[in-house]
């Protein structure tokens, strides 16, 4: 394999070897993400849009490249691991991550130093980093980078509407803002016809189609530069049920009246604890964002009813006047691995159902 430089945009260089997809030179944000297993997941999840994607875990793609797991489009603008795995075991497998990355464009460095890598990272915040073939002379390309424009380039250019698994019960509208597909899946499976949306669809469109609720995506990026969304957003509250999850959820407080705020270096993996402050539980969830909601900005008009166990940032609000409600985690996700798939059972009781 070819040699490769890691190049933080303060400076600090990594030496390291190219696999994926040939670059001369790929900028992104850089973060990193703790997840044990799940690397299909996280490389196709479209809230990665605009970053470098680190993996703590030092061996990835052991269990190779199953489209089955594949959660929408590669989106990240590089990929960094310590070691992966070039020779797969799994009866699924068709695949391994190496061709992977060629196919989508996606240029990867490995056999770095990945755990000083992510000390850096949260100590100093998330930055911005470039995977190059030479080390450039000049950095302000690097630092002078940013993730803008990403939930239009994520998000579908047309409906399209899923059928419900069995009885159709309920219609859900889905705003796309760049949506795994996971989340369509959940609602089938309770017998929701699902039409998801492109992005800027407004609140008229959405209401005439007289949906039974709608579901807000999660989602690349800094929820703030989506004013448009936002306005829209303003107009559907109180007109029907509506559930968001991760950027749904930062976009319907912003909607509220609410504030965000970005993160040091934010949640990314399979094991952040949420604690519910309505019951008694503590879940294990899957999270992938950057910004967060603040608490306080909420209060007036909605309560936050899950609080992030590690630093005690939002992770959930409800509008009980308004008939909402939003949760910052990936309900989804597989992390509990069911502990909180009861939230979409809750949209469905909003619905008017009773599963």
């Amino acid at each position: 394999m070819d040699k490769a430089y890691l190049v933080l945009a303060n400076g600090t260089v990594f030496e390291g070897r190219a696999f994926g997809a040939a670059a001369d030179c790929a900028i992104g944000e850089l973060v990193f993400t703790t997840g044990v297993v799940g690397y299909l997941e996280t490389l196709t999840d479209p809230s990665y849009a605009g970053q470098i994607i680190t993996q703590t875990y030092p061996l990835i793609g052991n269990y190779g490249v199953i489209p089955e797991d594949f959660e929408g489009d590669t989106t990240a603008r590089g990929y960094v691991v310590r070691e992966w795995c070039d020779t797969p075991s799994n009866f699924r497998s068709q695949g391994n991550i190496d061709a992977f990355l060629k196919e989508r464009g996606i240029p990867g460095i490995c056999g770095i130093d990945t755990r000083q890598l992510t000390r850096i990272l949260r100590e100093e915040g998330v930055m911005n980093a470039a995977i190059c073939r030479e080390i450039p002379a000049d950095l302000t390309p690097i630092r002078t980078y940013a993730v803008t424009g990403v939930v239009a380039a994520c998000s579908c250019r047309e409906p399209s509407v899923h059928p419900a698994e069995g009885e159709t019960k309920y219609r859900v509208a889905l705003m796309d803002y760049g949506a795994k597909h996971n989340i369509v899946r959940e609602l089938q499976q309770r017998g929701c016809e699902v039409t998801v949306l492109p992005h800027d669809t407004t609140a008229e469109a959405v209401l005439a189609m007289a949906p039974d609720g709608l579901m807000l995506s999660n989602g690349p990026g800094d929820p703030e530069e989506n004013t448009a969304c936002i306005a829209e957003l303003k107009k559907l509250v109180g007109k029907l049920p509506i559930f968001g999850i991760c950027l749904g959820h930062q976009l319907l407080a912003l909607a509220m009246g609410g504030k965000t705020t970005k993160l040091k270096y934010g949640h990314r993996g399979a094991n952040q604890p949420v604690t519910d402050l309505v019951g008694v539980h503590t879940y294990i969830t899957s999270q992938n964002h950057g910004y967060a909601v603040v608490s306080e900005s909420v209060a007036d008009v909605g309560r936050v009813i899950f609080e992030n166990a590690n630093d005690h940032t939002c992770e959930g609000v409800e509008y009980p006047d308004h008939k909402c409600f939003s949760v910052q985690f990936h309900p989804e996700a597989c992390s509990g691995p069911l502990d909180t798939q009861f939230l979409f059972d809750r949209f469905i009781t909003m619905m008017g159902g009773n599963n």
